[in-house]
């Protein structure tokens, strides 16, 4: 088969919430989301196409991950890139495969990764020329929680927020958000909403989302621990209160602006990182959800384990996030039996 030409999109997986850092840090981990596109002549016909587009699957989730071009995350996504730029459908014959080596419901970035991978399919496909910053926007608009996309894109140790969007802005009927993927996304001019009115596809606003990139001590490593059963996000959501007491939300913002600080010194202050760690926003209420971490977050500390910063959830968890500067097989072995 003879193509015409041949992009490799890497998307790497990410952990959130680190710490206090609730909705707001993030850290790549090395688990990736891999695409590889071959785009064909427009004269070359598939043995087995979607208008043109065959989405293939492999690795983590290739059992059960929509293979309809507008039912998966990262297809839709960036049909969703192409309409915001009056392109109304994937523009060429291409066959997309999809090697996944990132878990679902793990609290590993999986849904943010896709979301990521599929707004730079967007980019590719339509040759849109978009700088890092505007993908981020496009990102904001589908995943509402900027820490693991901010990561999974920009790279790194990043602290991010986003800024206040009028309601309309968001709410459009045509924006795949990650977690309602029952949003089909209009594919030509033809496509039109339930009153017969034609679809329109809103313009993404500029500047949704601001980063940093903060600096990490070379000496820190991640260790992560991954159940084998999965927690929803909406279930983790769901848990957490509607409101906080003032003194919990004081606890966490004084320990955030001590632990960005803290994880960028060489040689790395354990007792500082362990402290600095310690979470009231959502960890408590998501305890229950996770067996074993209130005895981990209790009893595993540098004391009595040379070697470990901190602990905390990885985003809504299950999986168990450790830093740590070595010892790392005896670290995770300890958090394992729990």
């Amino acid at each position: 088969m003879v193509h015409q030409k041949r992009i490799q999109i890497r998307v790497p997986s990410s952990s959130s919430n680190i710490g206090p850092g609730f909705d707001v840090l993030g850290v790549t981990l090395s688990l990736y989301l891999t695409l590889t596109i071959d785009i064909l002549p427009k004269h070359h016909e598939l043995s087995n196409y979607n208008k043109d587009i065959t989405l293939t699957y492999s690795g983590e989730g290739s059992s059960h991950v929509p293979s309809s071009i507008h039912q998966n995350l990262i297809t839709k996504t960036a049909l969703y890139v192409l309409a915001s730029n009056d392109i109304h459908g994937f523009p060429s014959p291409m066959i997309i495969h999809v090697n996944n080596e990132i878990p679902f419901g793990r609290g590993l970035g999986s849904s943010g990764a896709a979301v990521v991978a599929g707004v730079m399919l967007g980019n590719v496909a339509g040759d849109l020329g978009l700088t890092k910053d505007r993908l981020l926007d496009y990102c904001l608009m589908i995943e509402r929680h900027p820490d693991n996309v901010t990561a999974a894109l920009m790279g790194g140790f990043v602290a991010s927020y986003l800024r206040e969007l009028d309601p309309k802005d968001i709410e459009a009927p045509v924006i795949p958000h990650s977690e309602t993927l029952e949003r089909e996304i209009p594919t030509n001019n033809e496509d039109k909403a339930k009153d017969g009115q034609e679809v329109l596809i809103p313009i993404v606003p500029k500047g949704i989302g601001h980063y940093i990139r903060l600096n990490w001590a070379n000496e820190i490593k991640a260790i992560t621990i991954v159940p084998q059963f999965e927690v929803a996000t909406a279930t983790a959501r769901d848990a957490l209160p509607p409101t906080y007491d003032r003194q919990d939300v004081v606890f966490n913002l004084q320990r955030l602006a001590v632990l960005t600080t803290a994880l960028s010194q060489s040689p790395p202050d354990a007792d500082l990182i362990f402290q600095a760690m310690q979470d009231k926003i959502h960890q408590p209420y998501r305890k229950h959800l996770i067996p074993g971490l209130s005895e981990i977050l209790s009893s595993v500390k540098p004391t009595s384990h040379p070697g470990l910063l901190g602990i905390c959830l990885s985003g809504a968890g299950p999986t168990i996030l450790a830093l740590a500067t070595n010892h790392f097989d005896k670290i995770s072995d300890t958090i394992t039996k729990y």
